[in-house]
C-alpha cells in the first residue's frame, strides 16, 4: 500500500481514538481509568496474537523499551482523564500541539541544527496553546484536565520519538503494549482498593476494545511502520489533519459545536506548527 494511503490510515486511527474515548466517557458509563486500562489490555492481546501470528514468539526486550512503556502510559490515562471534560476537538488540539512541541524540543536537546522559521513556528504554537489555557481567556478549558492532556501530549511525543528507532514496528509496538498493560491494570486496582468498584456498562467496554484493539494497536503499528519511512517535516505536516479530523467527529457524533474562541486559538496553533515545519518557498 502507497505510504500516503498508509499515513492518512494513521491519522483517521488517531482522531477515531479521540472521538471513541469521549463517546465512551460521555454516555458509555465507563471510567476514565477502566477506559484506559480495557484499551491496554484489548491492545495488548491483539498485538500479542499478531506478533505470534507473523513473528513466531514475542521479543520483550529492545533499545529504549522503558521509555516507550512509561510514555505509553503517561499518553493513555492522561488522553482518557482529560477527556472526561474536554471536548473531542479541544483535546486533539491540545494534544497534538504539545506533541510538536515536545518533538521540537527533542531536536533541540538533540542539537539539531534549527533554523529561526522553525522556532517563530515552535514558539507561536506554543503561545496559541498558551492561550487556549489560560485561564478566563475566551475558550472554556478546565484547566486540570487540560494539563492531563498536555501531559498525554509529551507522552506521545516521547513515544514518537523512541519509534523512529524501532527495527521492527511490529514487535515493539507489541512488546510496548505487552508490558505496559499489566502495570496499567496493578495500578487500576491499586487506586481502586478500598472504593467502591465501577460498575462499566457493555457500550463502554465495547469503545474500549475498539479503540485498543483497532484504532490504537493496529494504528501506532502503522505510525510505528511509517515514522521511518517519513521525513520528519512530513510526519508532522500529516498530524496537522488530526484536530480536524477529531473535530468533525465530535460535531458528527457528539453534536460539540467549537466556539468562536477555540477557532481562533486553534488557527494560532496549527499556523504556528505549519510555519515550524513547511519550508518557505525560495528557501
Amino acid at each position: 500500500m502507497p505510504i500516503f494511503l498508509l499515513t492518512a490510515l494513521t491519522m483517521l486511527a488517531f482522531a477515531a481514538n479521540s472521538v471513541l474515548n469521549r463517546m465512551a466517557l460521555v454516555g458509555g458509563g465507563i471510567d476514565a481509568v477502566t477506559f484506559g486500562t480495557v484499551r491496554l489490555l484489548a491492545g495488548a492481546v491483539m498485538l500479542a496474537i499478531l506478533a505470534l501470528a507473523f513473528r513466531g514468539g514475542l521479543r520483550l526486550g529492545g533499545r529504549g523499551r522503558l521509555i516507550s512503556v512509561l510514555s505509553l502510559l503517561v499518553y493513555v490515562y492522561g488522553f482518557s482523564s482529560a477527556y472526561l471534560v474536554l471536548d473531542t476537538g479541544l483535546g486533539a488540539l491540545i494534544l497534538f500541539g504539545v506533541v510538536q512541541i515536545t518533538m521540537f524540543a527533542g531536536a533541540v536537546l538533540g542539537r539539531e541544527k534549527l533554523s529561526m522559521q522553525r522556532t517563530i513556528g515552535a514558539l507561536t504554537a506554543f503561545a496559541g496553546l498558551v492561550w487556549l489555557l489560560w485561564p478566563g481567556a475566551g475558550v472554556s478549558v478546565s484547566l486540570l484536565h487540560g494539563a492531563l492532556m498536555a501531559a498525554a501530549g509529551i507522552g506521545w511525543g516521547l513515544y514518537s520519538l523512541a519509534g523512529r528507532g524501532a527495527g521492527d514496528p511490529l514487535a515493539s509496538t507489541a512488546a510496548n503494549f505487552i508490558i505496559a498493560a499489566p502495570i496499567g491494570l496493578a495500578l487500576t486496582l491499586l487506586m481502586s482498593t478500598g472504593t467502591t468498584p465501577v460498575e462499566a456498562e457493555a457500550r463502554g467496554l465495547i469503545l474500549a476494545v475498539l479503540s485498543g484493539a483497532g484504532t490504537s494497536a493496529l494504528g501506532y503499528l502503522l505510525w510505528y511502520g511509517v515514522l521511518p519511512k517519513l521525513d520528519r517535516t512530513v510526519a508532522a505536516v500529516a498530524q496537522l489533519t488530526v484536530p480536524v479530523i477529531a473535530l468533525i467527529g465530535g460535531l458528527v457524533f457528539l453534536g460539540e459545536v467549537p466556539t468562536l474562541g477555540f477557532v481562533l486559538a486553534a488557527a494560532v496553533v496549527l499556523g504556528g506548527v505549519a510555519l515550524s515545519v513547511v519550508p518557505l518557498r525560495g528557501r
